[in-house]
Order: C-alpha cells, then sequence, then structure tokens
C-alpha cells in the first residue's frame, strides 16, 4: 500500500485549526482541538469505518480511496481507479460497498480490491448517480439517487429516471426497491442501529426527513427532522443526528434540537463518521481538507 502521508511520529506534526472546545459540549471531549489530517486533496468524501478503527474515505475527482490507519495515524491510498466512488460504508464481513459514480452503479469491494458490480440500473435504465449509502443490520443497503451531472460521464447529462428517490437493495437480491420519493435532491443518508429510523438529507430542500423502516425494508410515516441543508450524515450511541454542508458539522438530539457546531473553516463540509480504536473520534471530510476530533460519544456504524 502506498504511503502518501508526511506523518511520521503519531500527531506530532498535525495541523491544528485552532479550533478549542471552550464549554462544556454534550458530545465534543473537554479540551478537544479539531485537527486537520491532511489538506493534499482535490474533494474528500464518503467516509467508513471499518472493524479497526480505520477510514476509508474517496478523493472523488483524483478517483481514489484513501485510508486513514487508527493505529498509527497515516494516510495510505487504497484504491486507484476507483470508479469515481463517493460514499462508502463497510459491510459486517468487512467488504467495502461503494456509490461508484463513474458509470452510475454500486460496487462490492471485497479485501483483495476484487470488484463486483452489485446493481447496474433501475428498471432497465441507468441510476441518475448513487451518492451515499447505509447498510442495516440484516445487510439490505438504502442508496440515495440525486443528480450532479460529471464531466467525466460518457452517458447523457439527462436524468436518468423519473425522479430523484431511495432506493433499497434487499439482501442477497440484485434489484432495487424504490421506497422514497418526492425528494427534491436525496443526498446523506443514515440509520439507527436497531433498523427503527431511516434519515434522508434532501439538500436542495433544506431539509432532513425521518421514516420508520418496516420489517421488508420499506419506509414510511415522513417526518420532518430539520431544516438543514445535509450532504452526508453519521449518528452515534446517544442517537443524535451529524450533519454536513457549508457551515461544518451540525449536531442534533434525537428530536431535532440542534446541539453543537464543528465548523471547519473549508468551503464545504461534505460528511463524517466517527473511527478510532474506541469509535470515540469523529472524522470529518471538508474539501481538500480530512480532520479529526475527540469525541464524549462513540460511533455505532
Amino acid at each position: 500500500m502506498k504511503k502518501i502521508s508526511i506523518f511520521t511520529v503519531a500527531f506530532m506534526l498535525l495541523i491544528t485549526t485552532g479550533m478549542t472546545q471552550t464549554s462544556k459540549s454534550p458530545v465534543i471531549a473537554d479540551g478537544a482541538k479539531l485537527i486537520r489530517l491532511s489538506d493534499k486533496y482535490s474533494f474528500t468524501e464518503g467516509p467508513a469505518v471499518d472493524k479497526n478503527g480505520d477510514i476509508y474515505f474517496t478523493d472523488q475527482p483524483n478517483n481514489k480511496i484513501i485510508k486513514w490507519s487508527a493505529s498509527d495515524n497515516s494516510l495510505s491510498v487504497f484504491m486507484d481507479d476507483a470508479g469515481r466512488s463517493n460514499g462508502t460504508y463497510f459491510d459486517k464481513k468487512g467488504n467495502l460497498i461503494t456509490c461508484a459514480d463513474l458509470n452510475n452503479q454500486l460496487w462490492f469491494i471485497d479485501k483483495n480490491k476484487k470488484v463486483t458490480v452489485l446493481v447496474k440500473n433501475y428498471n432497465g435504465k441507468l441510476l441518475n448517480g448513487p451518492n451515499d449509502l447505509w447498510i442495516d443490520n440484516k445487510g439490505g443497503i438504502y442508496i440515495t439517487d440525486p443528480l450532479y451531472v460529471r464531466d467525466y460521464w460518457k452517458r447523457s447529462p439527462e436524468m436518468q429516471q423519473d425522479a430523484r428517490c431511495v432506493y433499497y437493495l434487499k439482501p442477497g437480491k440484485k434489484e432495487l426497491i424504490r421506497v422514497a420519493d418526492r425528494l427534491v435532491q436525496p443526498n446523506g443518508i443514515i440509520g439507527t442501529p436497531d433498523n427503527k429510523f431511516l434519515y434522508v438529507a434532501d439538500i436542495d430542500a433544506t431539509k432532513v426527513y425521518r421514516y420508520d423502516i418496516q420489517k421488508d425494508g420499506s419506509l414510511n410515516n415522513r417526518i420532518l427532522f430539520a431544516n438543514i441543508n445535509s450532504d452526508g450524515m453519521t449518528i452515534d450511541n446517544k442517537g443524535n443526528i451529524y450533519t454536513t454542508n457549508a457551515d461544518g458539522v451540525s449536531i442534533f438530539n434525537p428530536k431535532g434540537e440542534k446541539i453543537e457546531q464543528i465548523p471547519t473553516g473549508e468551503k464545504w463540509t461534505a460528511n463524517v463518521t466517527f473511527g478510532g480504536k474506541e469509535r470515540d473520534k469523529l472524522f470529518i471530510t471538508a474539501s481538500t481538507s480530512v480532520f479529526i476530533i475527540d469525541m464524549k460519544v462513540k460511533g455505532v456504524e
């Protein structure tokens, strides 16, 4: 694995943003600083945590998947020619599932980096462009399918589907099921570990919705959770929801009340997840940079 980190001693040469918590936070560790791990990328997205607490994230313009090691704080290239992957998520067996935007597909990447295409289309037509995903505790996969026209597409830039929707791939199946429509531009997505609720960010509508998850994976009882334009999302062990946009990371409690804000100082904060050996480090992808900050709470992914 090709090393790209310039760091030789863990945390010794990290660049900090200077943001320190001056008052007690319900979620951020006391005295924690937001630490910039690197700013050498073109646009960072889609972080996912493996069983070791390592984080894999995408540098989509450079078509790479990067790995951050929780053990030695290094950054290395996990995969070149990564299908222009955007959102990523690990399944229970340690395989990396990605929204491969190059050909509007859903990819399965095993531990040996062998790629299998899980989904090529819906009802015989290409997807608009899979963006983000969440895997439930049964192994079913929810994906968002907005439309962001890419200059690397060989297909028509026109919307391929009749709507921008959320889809579900049942465990062991090959055909998607459409489970949510009436959305302007679905983007970030995260669910609760008990499979009770699914949160979907409708970024252009400036809303985050919460759905009840049914036994068959379908969704109902959509309610407005928060009025915010969010890109990526994650959840902690207290049920707090983390959203991302130009203002950084906004954190809401399960009632939809904002309880914390983490500015990154970047033009855009795209996504967020928990990593580290104890899952107590918040890992943030923001424009050309990636950051971490120590937390009181832990991730549940």
